[in-house]
């Protein structure tokens, strides 16, 4: 009974020294992940996580944009000005009903205040001719799921190199 009290408060020490870690840290990725699958959402947001990366889930184009301050209304134009909000990296689903990453991706690249907010396309398909629209049009990768946390930690390194 006592060994387990003591595995047990170890463990909040640790879960508390990993949150405190990242409360200094500036360069934490804010990422915001679309995907219509909530299996992949998930498997992407748990892999960011790992990763140290703050996240925020949209399980469609349209619900990414009215996050982004993008949607039809416009209500949420404030949102890009509050810190919190701020979005690193976009990582989206290429199929998706209603809206396709593609088409997310370039209403992304034509806003003014979101035109340098990386966007990575995501496919379970490995189509080049896919996969060149998507990078002609500005995504600054295009990877083949299911995602792998190498994936993620290359991505990261790569957009942290990006950024200094």
């Amino acid at each position: 009974m006592n060994s387990s009290g003591d595995s047990c408060s170890s463990l909040m020490e640790v879960a508390f020294d990993h949150h405190h870690h990242h409360g200094h840290d500036d360069r934490e990725l804010h990422v915001l992940a679309v995907d219509d699958n909530l299996i992949d959402r998930k498997l992407v947001e748990r892999l960011l996580k790992i990763s140290s990366c703050k996240v925020t889930t949209a399980e469609n184009a349209l619900r990414a944009l009215e996050y982004l301050g993008l949607g039809d209304q416009n209500q949420h134009i404030d949102a890009l000005t509050n810190n919190d909000l701020k979005v690193n990296l976009i990582i989206t689903d290429y199929c998706m009903p209603g809206m396709t990453g593609f088409e997310l991706l370039k209403k992304v690249k034509e806003s003014s205040n979101l035109k340098e907010v990386p966007v990575v396309i995501m496919s379970s398909e490995n189509i080049p001719t896919r996969i060149n629209k998507c990078l002609a049009s500005g995504a600054q990768m295009f990877m083949q799921k299911p995602l792998k946390l190498s994936d993620v930690e290359k991505l990261k390194c790569h957009l942290m190199n990006c950024r200094i």
